[in-house]
């Protein structure tokens, strides 16, 4: 049996409800023949993965044959113990992943961080990640690692569907709908159920088009069967 490994923070994080990560929404999107071993963590940045040793579980399991999928960002840009440089320790970090996965047989995949739905004015989105995603995009090209182009594709179907629309994907409560959010919530982070599924729907197409992935991931018609209606 096949396996996918996912790396990452709360984007990619199984969570808690009503809190998803689009790596838990993944198996929907695989054959049967395919296990999904999501090992992402909220909160954790490519540098803080490695130091609390969350990588090394996932080092020890892998095999020939596998998927590592790579996503961090979100927390590197924090002004904290997390924080990488987007053209330094960010990318060593990632390439450290890469190597490692490579050293076992397994096939990294980086992926640019999501990107959050921070929007100016209707029609227009916010860059949040600053140099993180061209640092990813790079280190792709220069050392031949598969990309998948997360950042691009959700920034740009955010776009398509429209501020107000978009909302469906993220976590948003009402006053009183949770006891743990009284006064109510409004995330332009985190997805729920329906964004999770709607982003690795995303992740899942930009796969496909990777050789290696095709028998990890279900045909195209079938992930687009899939896919939410928002």
């Amino acid at each position: 049996m096949s396996t996918i490994y996912l790396i990452g923070d709360s984007t990619v994080d199984d969570f808690k409800e009503p809190f998803r990560g689009w790596g838990w929404a993944l198996p929907a999107y695989v054959y049967p023949h395919v296990r999904v071993r999501n090992h992402a963590r909220s909160g954790r940045s490519s540098r803080s993965f490695w130091e609390e040793g969350l990588f090394e579980p996932v080092y020890q399991s892998m095999s020939q044959g596998d998927l590592l999928l790579i996503q961090f960002g979100h927390n590197d840009e924090k002004d904290d113990e997390r924080h990488t440089d987007p053209h330094t320790t960010y990318t060593e970090n990632l390439w450290r992943y890469c190597r490692m996965a490579q050293e076992k047989g397994a096939q990294p995949v980086l992926f640019t961080p999501v990107a959050r739905r921070f929007f100016a004015g209707e029609t227009s989105i916010l860059y949040t990640h600053g140099e993180y995603p061209l640092a990813v995009r790079t280190l792709a090209r220069e050392r031949g690692i598969p990309l998948c182009d997360l950042k691009k594709d959700s920034r740009a179907l955010f776009l398509r569907v429209g501020k107000e629309r978009t909302a469906k994907l993220f976590v948003r409560m009402a006053p009183g709908e949770n006891p743990e959010y009284p006064k109510g919530y409004e995330d332009f982070t985190h997805f729920n159920a329906i964004g999770a599924k709607t982003i690795a729907g995303l992740a899942a197409s930009e796969l496909l088009e990777i050789p290696v992935c095709n028998h990890f991931i279900r045909p195209k018609a079938e992930v687009m069967q899939e896919l939410p209606r928002i």
